[in-house]
């Protein structure tokens, strides 16, 4: 069975899973944002099917405007819903995987912290939330 994305939906995704691991780097009070960054995109990186190779694709087309975490959230919290449902639509096992690499990057993106933050554990909850409410 073939699933079609056209690029709109392909942007929606990247926009999604990358912009949840800047969500989380921005909200890191250790002053370390580049290794959230760099770990949480690892694990993106190693998403399997069409997610991973939708997230696999040249990432030229995300486009994360924002000067605050506010900006940053107003455009990211949306487009994880969203891609959530379009997946869902399609196949609801792409769905959850989408899902699923998203939660592993966010944990993998923790991973340097012997404990979170109530800021980093609170954006992981609105992440989440966002996830959930497709």
């Amino acid at each position: 069975m073939s699933f079609t994305l056209t690029d709109q939906d392909k942007t929606t995704l990247r926009t999604a899973a990358y912009g949840a691991v800047s969500l989380l780097a921005a909200a890191d009070a250790t002053g370390k944002p580049h290794k959230i960054a760099t770990n949480g995109t690892i694990a993106l990186s190693s998403a399997t099917g069409l997610v991973g190779h939708v997230l696999a694709e040249k990432s030229g087309s995300i486009k994360l405007n924002g000067k605050s975490v506010a900006e940053l959230a107003d455009q990211v919290l949306p487009a994880l819903t969203a891609a959530v449902s379009l997946l869902a639509k399609q196949t609801p096992a792409e769905a959850d995987n989408f899902r699923s690499t998203v939660l592993l990057a966010i944990e993998a993106a923790q991973i340097h912290h012997s404990q979170p933050s109530p800021t980093m554990a609170e954006m992981v909850r609105k992440i989440t939330g966002a996830l959930d409410a497709a």
